[in-house]
């Protein structure tokens, strides 16, 4: 399925956060093994447990968990990047271990312009404190399906404010930056 006009939301996580095993579910790479339910509705309890002791044991860094102060760095820089590389960003948000954009992009080429996008936020991030490992290496891409995904979407990644994280919309225009550069990506 395409995405509608070029409408994307992107997600992920911090690294170290959401490990094979963990009690909210998870996937196996490629499928390998069948892991019943997802973080609506987890495994039996105990599944996972094996599985997640090597997960814990095989991470090189401790997890990573944003202060607030390290979420608005890492938000800013992230929707900075990506309106650099011609994205329309019109919501994003960051919490202590994982972030959402809806975006629209100009071509499929979705997660190496993220990509780039984080690595700008370590680099942020790395300014303020010793940070060797911030992200996890891929991060989902879901397609919007229409207008009312799009606006749900929307919703939904504002509400994220609720629970702490730092969020931002297009109408807030990004009042951090010197040109006062507003993206014109405002939904219709």
């Amino acid at each position: 399925m395409g995405a509608w006009n070029g409408w994307y939301h992107v997600d992920g996580h911090t690294y170290g956060t959401w490990l094979p095993g963990d009690p909210r579910g998870w996937r196996e790479k490629g499928h390998r093994k069948h892991v019943p339910g997802d973080y609506r509705k987890p495994p039996p309890r105990g599944f996972g447990d094996e599985v997640l002791k090597r997960s814990r044991d095989s991470l090189r860094h401790p997890p990573v968990r944003f202060t607030p102060p390290q979420r608005e760095t890492a938000g800013k820089s992230l929707v900075e990047m990506l309106i650099s590389q011609q994205v329309e960003v019109i919501a994003a948000s960051v919490d202590a271990v994982h972030y959402h954009i809806l975006a629209r992009f100009p071509d499929t080429q979705v997660r190496p312009r993220v990509g780039r996008a984080k690595k700008h936020a370590w680099f942020s991030l790395r300014e303020q404190e010793e940070i060797r490992r911030v992200w996890e290496r891929l991060c989902n891409v879901t397609p919007v399906a229409d207008r009312a995904h799009q606006v749900r979407v929307y919703n939904y990644i504002l509400e994220h404010a609720e629970k702490g994280a730092w969020t931002w919309s297009y109408k807030q225009g990004l009042h951090w930056t010197q040109d006062q550069h507003v993206p014109d990506s405002a939904p219709k």
